[in-house]
């Protein structure tokens, strides 16, 4: 085997909406994806969108956005992020 191999992994975005973003600083859960932000020209994802509480079917909701280049891993179960912004904490 080639010492230099790159382990890719794809997930569908449903499996990724699923998936808990913990803080890897706090070892704290944030919370589930509830948007992304995505670069139509690139397709890349830019950044990932949490709702910082429940859900709100009327009304709005308070959002933490987290860029892409945050995100550490993503596992079969969890995201994990680094968020060093106190703002997301409060």
């Amino acid at each position: 085997m080639n010492e230099e191999t790159t382990e890719i992994n794809l997930f569908s975005l449903n499996a990724i909406r699923d998936m808990q973003v913990i803080d890897i600083n706090e070892g704290r859960m944030l919370g589930t994806i509830y948007d992304l932000k995505i670069n139509c020209d690139t397709y890349k994802i830019l950044s990932i969108f949490l709702v910082k509480d429940k859900p709100k079917i009327f009304g709005n909701n308070d959002l933490i956005e987290i860029p892409w280049e945050n995100i550490i891993k993503i596992g079969t179960d969890v995201i994990i992020v680094k968020c060093d912004d106190k703002i997301m904490f409060e």
